[in-house]
């Protein structure tokens, strides 16, 4: 993709991804205490994908989320707007295709992919609606999206000491372990304003795709939305 593409994305969040690349799993792993594993053995096994699939694993950062798609024999494509993160993940996994791609303007043919999924980067596209929509343009008839994001935990209690963890904590946190921790700001404030499950269910369907539906890991920390091309 050219980089006039991927100047589309906003400068500040992509350079920010492109700074906390090179301790961007470690952190996470930290940040999530472990969580984020079970997270994405959740997106494979709702994409269950055949060998021979042809999967795009979006916001994929280093590709730390394609590798099980790629043993499962899928061919899978790891695509990101941060060329940091793709640099730090092509060094550490040259046998995946990384592609630089901006998610409001995808650069793959229409009816290309039987699943799309992306984790943890929809709230990171300049406009998620149309981003759903260019991931509902890419997938063939009948194909799979599946987005993993950060939601809102369904218990009220502890929702509350949730907000005060990613407002107060995670920053705190960050500095020890990221190479980059203001990014881990942004990142509390993004999950903060993110839309509840259903309203993220309601922007998936006005994308286009059908059969929307959801459920929640972690106590609705995190939740897992499923649809059909």
């Amino acid at each position: 993709m050219a980089r006039a593409e991927l100047d589309k994305q906003p400068t500040d969040v992509r350079r920010m991804f492109d700074a906390v690349a090179r301790r961007y799993d470690v952190t996470n792993d930290v940040l999530s205490l472990g969580q984020d594993r079970r997270w994405r053995q959740e997106v494979f096994d709702a994409v269950a994908p055949s060998p021979g699939d042809l999967v795009l694993d979006l916001a994929a950062g280093t590709g730390t989320s394609s590798v099980p798609f790629h043993e499962a024999g899928a061919t899978v494509v790891p695509c990101d707007f941060s060329l940091g993160m793709l640099q730090v993940g092509k060094k550490a996994r040259p046998h995946l295709p990384f592609t630089a791609g901006d998610g409001t303007r995808l650069p793959f043919a229409d009816d290309t992919f039987d699943a799309v999924t992306i984790s943890f980067g929809l709230r990171n596209i300049v406009d998620p609606l149309a981003g759903l929509a260019e991931m509902r343009r890419v997938t063939r008839p009948g194909g799979t999206l599946v987005v993993c994001e950060f939601s809102h935990p369904t218990w009220k209690p502890f929702r509350t000491v949730y907000l005060e963890y990613l407002m107060k904590a995670l920053p705190a946190i960050s500095r020890a372990v990221s190479s980059s921790p203001d990014a881990y700001v942004y990142l509390a404030e993004s999950i903060r304003a993110w839309p509840d499950q259903a309203g993220l269910a309601d922007l998936v369907a006005r994308a286009g795709w059908q059969e929307s539906q959801w459920r929640n890991l972690s106590g609705g920390i995190v939740a897992l939305h499923r649809a059909s091309a």
